[in-house]
C-alpha cells in the first residue's frame, strides 16, 4: 500500500528481535513466516520480535505516546523547531508532518501477525499443538493495533461509525492487493472479534513483557469506554481488580515504580533495553527531561503546560510531584516543575535497573487507568461505585477531600486520569472521545502557532491525521477516501 508495501508477502525475511531478559530461548533476528514456524517455540520468538517492534520510535517507544500528551492541553512546548514540535502545533498536511510512520510501523507489525496467525492455522490443521497462547496473544495485538490506528486516522466512535476508518487487513496479501478504507465501525467490530477470540486462550497469571488474559480484558475494558458501552467497560475493569493479581502501588512506593521493571500495576508493559531498541536522546523520556539533563543532546522537548501543573497544585502533598522537576523555564524566583521524569526512572535518572537510564520499559496499560475506567463507566449507574474506585487513585492526593456518591462527576474523574497517567499517550484522546475543548498553553513562551486554533475540539479536520500522499501515490483509490480538510 505504501512505499514500505506493508502488506506484501514478499517481505517475509521479518527483522525480529529476541530478547533473552524476557524470553527462555535463544535470540534470533531472522524468522520467515511463511517457512519457519513450525513450533510453538518459532512462535514464541515471532510475538517477541512483534512486541519488540512496538518500542519504535514511531509507535510506543516514542511518537505514539507523545501523539496523545502533546495535542492534549496538558504538555506545551518550551521552544520551537528542537523535534516533533508539529504534533503540538498540529502541522500536518498529506505531503509533509503527516506521521506515516504510524501507517507504516503499524502495519508492518499487523503483516507479521497476520502471518503468524495464518501459519498457526496451517500447523493447527495438520494436528501440531501448543499455540494456543501465542494464537491468543497475536489476536490481541492485532486489536490493540488496529484500535490505535482507527484513533490516529478515524473520527470518534460515537460521531459516526460509518466515517472512514483504517483498512481492515487481517490476512497475508498479494502484491498487487489495493485495500481502501473499512468503517470505523468495522474497525471495532473487528477489534472487538480478536479481544474476544483471543481472551480465552490466554493464561490469567502475570506475564512480564507479553499479554495475558488481564491485558486482553484491559483493552476490552479501554476499548468499550471509547465506544460508550459502559456496561461492559465495567464488567471487563472489574474482572482485572478483583483477580488480585495486581495491586495499586501505595502512596510510599507509587514514586519509586517508575523506577521498577514489570512492577504489581503493570498489566502491559514493552520491555526496552540497552542493545535492543533503547533509543537515547531520542527516547521518550529523553523528550521529556529538562534540556541538557544527561547530556548536551537533550533538547527539552516538552513541558507541562501551566494548565495541568494548576490541576496538580490543588495539593502540594500529591504525590506525583514526585516524577516532575523544574524545566528550563523554571527559575529560582518562580521555580516551574513542568520536566517529566517517569520515562527517566526518576529525576536523578535512575532508569529502571538497565546499563543506562534512557532504556526504560514502556508501561501500555496500568491497574490505575483500570480503576479510572471502572470509575467512569460506573458513574451513570452507581455513583457510590464511581466514588469509591476514583478515591482508590485520588487518595495520591492526600489532602484533597474523598469524592462521594453526591460529589462525584465525570470532570473530576477526568481530572484524575490526567493527573495519574500525564506522559502515558491518553490525555488527547479523552479529550476527543469526551468531546472536550482543548486549549494550549501557547503564552507559556510567546508562540505563535498558525497551523491550529489556540482552542479546538474534535470538530476541527486536524484532529485525525491525513493518509500520507505517499500512500495515495501507491494506491490511489484512497485519494478519494482522504481525511475531510486534507
Amino acid at each position: 500500500m505504501n512505499k514500505l508495501k506493508i502488506f506484501l508477502p514478499g517481505l517475509l525475511a521479518l527483522i525480529l528481535f529476541s530478547c533473552k531478559k524476557t524470553l527462555d530461548v535463544q535470540p534470533t533476528n531472522q524468522v520467515d513466516a511463511t517457512t519457519s514456524i513450525k513450533t510453538p517455540a518459532d512462535a514464541q520468538i515471532m510475538i517477541n520480535g512483534i512486541i519488540r517492534s512496538m518500542s519504535s520510535s514511531d509507535y510506543y517507544g516514542r511518537n505514539f505516546v507523545l501523539y496523545g500528551d502533546a495535542k492534549g492541553g496538558d504538555m506545551t512546548i518550551p521552544s520551537q523547531g528542537r523535534g516533533n514540535d508539529g504534533l503540538y502545533t498540529f502541522n500536518h498536511s498529506p505531503s509533509s508532518g503527516n506521521y506515516s510512520g504510524f501507517w507504516s510501523q503499524i502495519y508492518f507489525s499487523l503483516l507479521q501477525l497476520n502471518n503468524l496467525l495464518q501459519n498457526i492455522d496451517q500447523l493447527e490443521a495438520t494436528g501440531t499443538t501448543g499455540f494456543s497462547s501465542y494464537r491468543g496473544q497475536a489476536l490481541t495485538l492485532r486489536a490493540i493495533m488496529y484500535f490505535d490506528l482507527v484513533r490516529l486516522y478515524g473520527k470518534s466512535y460515537d460521531v459516526d461509525k460509518t466515517a472512514y476508518g483504517v483498512p481492515n487487513i487481517t490476512t497475508p496479501l498479494k502484491s498487487s492487493a489495493q485495500p481502501l478504507r473499512n468503517t470505523v465501525g468495522d474497525n471495532y467490530t473487528q477489534i472487538l472479534s480478536d479481544l474476544k477470540a483471543g481472551a480465552p486462550l490466554l493464561a490469567k497469571t502475570k506475564a512480564n513483557g507479553f499479554i495475558n488474559y488481564y491485558g486482553n480484558l484491559a483493552m476490552q475494558a479501554r476499548v468499550y469506554l471509547y465506544m460508550k458501552d459502559y456496561a461492559n467497560a465495567l464488567k471487563s475493569a472489574e474482572e482485572i481488580i478483583l483477580s488480585n493479581v495486581y495491586t495499586l502501588y501505595t502512596n510510599a512506593n507509587w514514586v519509586d515504580s517508575w523506577k521498577t521493571q514489570f512492577g504489581s500495576e503493570s498489566i502491559f508493559e514493552i520491555g526496552v533495553y540497552a542493545l535492543e531498541g533503547d533509543l537515547g536522546a531520542n527516547s521518550l523520556g529523553a523528550y521529556h527531561r529538562k534540556k541538557g539533563d544527561g547530556g548536551s543532546t537533550i533538547l527539552g522537548w516538552f513541558i507541562a503546560s501551566d494548565y495541568f501543573l494548576t490541576r496538580l497544585k490543588q495539593d502540594a502533598a500529591d504525590i506525583r510531584w514526585g516524577v516532575m522537576n523544574d524545566d528550563e523555564i523554571s527559575t529560582t524566583a518562580v521555580p516551574r516543575k513542568g520536566a517529566l521524569y517517569k520515562y527517566s526512572g526518576s529525576t536523578a535518572l535512575a532508569g529502571d535497573g538497565k546499563a543506562t537510564t534512557t532504556a526504560v520499559n514502556i508501561k501500555v496499560i496500568r491497574l490505575s487507568e483500570i480503576y479510572l475506567i471502572a470509575a467512569e463507566a460506573a458513574l451513570s449507574t452507581d455513583a457510590v461505585k464511581a466514588a469509591t474506585y476514583l478515591n482508590a487513585i485520588r487518595k495520591r492526593s492526600p489532602n484533597l477531600i474523598a469524592a462521594t456518591a453526591a460529589t462525584v462527576t465525570s470532570d473530576m474523574i477526568l481530572d484524575e486520569r490526567s493527573k495519574e497517567l500525564y506522559g502515558e499517550g491518553q490525555r488527547f484522546f479523552d479529550m476527543i472521545r469526551l468531546n472536550k475543548t482543548i486549549t494550549f498553553n501557547d503564552d507559556v513562551i510567546g508562540i505563535s502557532v498558525p497551523t491550529r486554533p489556540k482552542t479546538l475540539d474534535r470538530a476541527f479536520f486536524k484532529t485525525v491525521l491525513p493518509i500520507s500522499q505517499t500512500e495515495i501515490n501507491a494506491n490511489p483509490g484512497m485519494q478519494a477516501q482522504q481525511n475531510p480538510g486534507y
